[in-house]
Parts: structure tokens; C-alpha cells; sequence
């Protein structure tokens, strides 16, 4: 692909936010075997966002409309901060199946990139049209649609709004066998107009299906810091692979050949499903939203010392304790569910 155009960039999450973008669970979901807990726990989540800025929720139709509306009405979530769009979609995980907008001085750009259920692990053709039908709708203004045919979900990837991704090798290499690693950067720093991309060969959490979303694992912060999750039980299985990746973050410079400011997740106690999985209770797996980060919590005692981590690497901001526990019986939590649109991109906002 060619580059984008001058001045384009991805901006960091904790830039100004114009909404927060998110899809209700129904039946035809991957979440019909327990789909009271999870719209239970959407409500949760869809009221976090609300407090702090506009929460745009797609729904498949105008019955599911209807009931999404009346189970947030119910929860006393005002309804002037909230905005419907009507889109079929095969799931709920927006991170990945929603846009990933840049922004310059002139406006911006909706990088639609090929969405393959990760990886063609689940049918995935409806969300693969999403980012279109919601531009089609006018959901969006200011701002160009730009279709790339490469397999990238917005999970894999974090921006310090500056010029620099952070990702993981083992997702793209799964994504895209026939690339080198250097083929692969360049792409990236192709497609986000970035200065340098850096990527860990460390790090994955078992029961996660995305191939090691960076989102999973290690997030930029203000000021040259990354958030991380660790893990201090030597007999855990994810101890030896996530002190290696703590190691290669230790390594890493910032652009001026500084350290980053490291920030280590506490680890939760391992969580099962009913079938006896390991289910991915990862930290990182937070939101940054205006003025607030919104926290994974999963009944956990490290669930408060979690959101103490993240609300000192995120200063000036509440941390805000979303309960997540349904989330991850399909191998994801709440920054997999949304995604953040830009201060200005929304049509009416």
C-alpha cells in the first residue's frame, strides 16, 4: 500500500475522545450460552463509559434497540449519553472489527483493515464489513475510509500518539507467515505514518485466541511509560514467558534513547470456565477514556491494586472498576469489546 497522507497519525488512547464505539451481545453471538451474565455486565460497562463520554452501541436490529435501551434506562444510565446505530455483526469485539482512525490537521482517515476472525478461527464475514456500513450510515464526519487488504486487529497494536507501535511478533507471524518481521514493520509504519515500530517476542496468556494481543500484555502510557502485566507466581506457567517479556520491555528505548517507565500489573489468581479453561484475566486489558480508566475487575484481591497500577501510569484520571468476569469466558475483556473514536470524528457529536 502506499503511505498516508502528510500529517496523518495514530493517535495515543489518552488523547481527547469524541466516544467510545461497542456492539450489544444477542443470541446469534458467540455469548448466547450465558447471555444474561454478559448483557448484565454490559450494562456495567456501557454506564462506565457513559459517565465520561458518549457511548455509540451498535445493535443488530430495532428489537435488540429497544432492549438495549430499556436494561440501560433501568440502571438510571441517561440516555443523552448514549447514541444507537443499527449494524449486523457477527460478534462483539469492536477493538478488533472497528475502526482504527488517524487524525491530522485537516481531519481524518478510517483504516478499515481485512478482519479474518482472527486468524479464520471463527466466521467472521459480517464484522469484515462493518467499518463500511457504519460510514455508510453517516455515523462519521470529516473524515476519508480507507479499505486495506491486510489482516490487522486494532488489539495488536498500541500507539504512544507520537510515532511509535508497540505489538507482538507471534500475532503478525500467525497473521501473515509469508513476511519477514522487517516487511511487517514497514508495513506498519507505512499504514500509521509512524517513525518506528517495536515488537516483543515474549508474552502470551493461556486461554487468549488472539495470537498474543499486545492489548493483552503491555500498554504506552503518558509521559514514555507502558503498563504491563506480570505475573510473581513461579508456579504458574506464564511466569517464565512473562518475565521474559518484562525483560525485552526493560530493554526497549524511548526515540531520545531513554528508558520507559515501567508499571508491572499485579497477577490474578487463575480463573476457569465451567470446561475446566483457563480463561485470560489480564489487567492490561484496560480503557482509557476522558478523564477516566476504565479497569478490569474479575473478584480478584488484586483487583484493587490493578486499578492503583494504572491510575498512577495514568495521572489526572479515575480509575473506574468494570466487572469482567463474563467477558472473559470468550477469551477477551472490556478494552477488546471497545473501541475510542477521536475528539471530532463523530458526526453529531
Amino acid at each position: 500500500m502506499s503511505g498516508i497522507d502528510g500529517g496523518m497519525r495514530l493517535p495515543a488512547e489518552w488523547e481527547p475522545q469524541s466516544g467510545v464505539l461497542l456492539a450489544w451481545p444477542h443470541a446469534g453471538t458467540d455469548w448466547a450460552s450465558n447471555l444474561a451474565a454478559v448483557e448484565d455486565a454490559y450494562v456495567g460497562l456501557v454506564g462506565a463509559i457513559a459517565r465520561f463520554t458518549r457511548a455509540v452501541v451498535i445493535v443488530a436490529d430495532d428489537a435488540l434497540h429497544r432492549r438495549a435501551a430499556d436494561r440501560l434506562a433501568s440502571a438510571g444510565v441517561a440516555p443523552g449519553s448514549i447514541h444507537f446505530i443499527c449494524a449486523e455483526y457477527d460478534d462483539t469485539w469492536l477493538r478488533d472489527s472497528g475502526p482504527i482512525t488517524l487524525r491530522g490537521e485537516s481531519g481524518f482517515v478510517l483504516l478499515d483493515f481485512a478482519f479474518t476472525g482472527w486468524g479464520g478461527k471463527f466466521g467472521a464475514s459480517r464484522d469484515d464489513r462493518l467499518v463500511a456500513a457504519l460510514v455508510a450510515q453517516g455515523l462519521f464526519r470529516n473524515a476519508g475510509h480507507r479499505r486495506i487488504d491486510f489482516a490487522l486487529e486494532g488489539g495488536a497494536i498500541e500507539s504512544d500518539g507520537a510515532g511509535t507501535i508497540l505489538t507482538t511478533w507471534q500475532c503478525l507471524a500467525q497473521r501473515h507467515p509469508d513476511r519477514s518481521r522487517a516487511e511487517l514493520a514497514a508495513f506498519l509504519r507505512d499504514a500509521f505514518a509512524a517513525e518506528r515500530v517495536l515488537g516483543l517476542d515474549s508474552g502470551h496468556l493461556e486461554g487468549d485466541d488472539t495470537d498474543a494481543h499486545i492489548d493483552t500484555l503491555a500498554r504506552f502510557a503518558p509521559d514514555d511509560a507502558i503498563v504491563y502485566q506480570a505475573c510473581d507466581d513461579r508456579d504458574d506457567a506464564h511466569f517464565d514467558p512473562l518475565a521474559a517479556m518484562a525483560d525485552e520491555l526493560a530493554a526497549l528505548r524511548t526515540p531520545d534513547g531513554r528508558e520507559y517507565r515501567l508499571h508491572a500489573l499485579p497477577w490474578p489468581r487463575p480463573i476457569h470456565a465451567a470446561d475446566g479453561r483457563r480463561l485470560a484475566a489480564s489487567y492490561a486489558n484496560y480503557l482509557v477514556t476522558n478523564g477516566a480508566v476504565l479497569v478490569p475487575a474479575y473478584g480478584d484481591p488484586a483487583d484493587a491494586l490493578a486499578a492503583d497500577v494504572i491510575a498512577h501510569a495514568h495521572p489526572g484520571r479515575v480509575a473506574v472498576s468494570v466487572p469482567c468476569r463474563p467477558f472473559i469466558e470468550q477469551n477477551g475483556s472490556l478494552h477488546c469489546l471497545t473501541m475510542q473514536l477521536p475528539q471530532g470524528v463523530l458526526a453529531d457529536a
